[in-house]
């Protein structure tokens, strides 16, 4: 009787641990099939067919709105490219400048490609591929006095709101404005509201030689300004993509081409 028992037991113990095993299986198979349907975000963009590139409008030559009313000028061209090689359609979008980075990260949009200047603090966030290098250069009225950085201490300087050149000209003591871009400071400097402004001389020399802008620039650079394509850290599938394609249109010379269109030069 007590063999029959002890039997019986046995065999009841192997199906719990039988079962138990199965089920253990099955979570593990279910959280597996989970993840390989998990699609990268290079995976959405190739499915719905358009990358969505963030910057701020108000940056020319790089990106404003045209006579069409539309987002145009170096950064669009860039993307524009960007997109092609990626087998999709460019949507460029404009947002505040000062947002543009929380903008990403909330997903509004796929990338920003406007002339993001590549920090430590902004490292923390976001990542980058190399995009241009520039300057930030000091831009005057042409009967100004202020020749130098030094000139600087007490004057009223206008910059971009959030932008490395406001860090720059409260490092130098000045009296800072704060303008949504730098052709809004550029535009109070004319009316006399501001001495200077500090911002990316690729900037002021296209507003100087396109626009008559009565301005010159003054003084060395401030910084070598390096800046980037940003990507969330998680989209490192993307962030490759779009280095592979940025280094083929330097080696193939699609990058010149569109630089030369808009600065008569290659800024890379």
């Amino acid at each position: 009787m007590r063999k029959v028992l002890f039997g019986i037991i046995s065999a009841l113990l192997i199906l719990f641990l039988a079962a138990c095993g199965a089920e253990s299986t099955d979570q593990k198979s279910g959280s597996t099939e989970g993840k390989e349907t998990e699609k990268s975000a290079l995976d959405e963009i190739k499915e719905r067919g358009t990358l969505t590139m963030a910057m701020g409008g108000k940056y020319p030559p790089f990106n404003f709105i045209n006579k069409e009313n539309e987002l145009d000028g170096f950064d669009v061209d860039i993307g524009k490219e960007i997109a092609k090689r990626l087998g999709v359609e460019a949507e460029a979008v404009s947002t505040e400048w000062d947002g543009i980075i929380v903008g990403l990260l909330t997903k509004k949009y796929d990338i920003v490609l406007g002339s993001l200047s590549i920090t430590e603090e902004r490292k923390e966030k976001v990542d980058f591929v190399q995009y241009y290098t520039s300057g930030a250069g000091i831009i005057v009225p042409k009967d100004s006095d202020i020749q130098s950085a030094e000139d600087l201490k007490g004057a009223n300087v206008g910059v971009g709101l959030g932008t490395t050149y406001e860090e720059k000209a409260i490092e130098l003591g000045a009296e800072v404005k704060t303008y949504s871009s730098s052709v809004d400071a550029f535009s109070d400097m004319i009316n006399g509201r501001v001495d200077g402004v500090i911002s990316d001389q690729l900037l002021a020399a296209y507003g100087i030689k396109q626009k008559d802008y009565p301005f010159k620039i003054v003084g060395s650079k401030l910084f070598v300004d390096p800046c980037g394509i940003a990507v969330r850290k998680d989209d490192e599938e993307l962030r490759a993509e779009i280095g592979i394609i940025m280094e083929d249109m330097r080696q193939d010379g699609t990058y010149e081409e569109i630089s030369k269109k808009w600065f008569d030069m290659d800024i890379r």
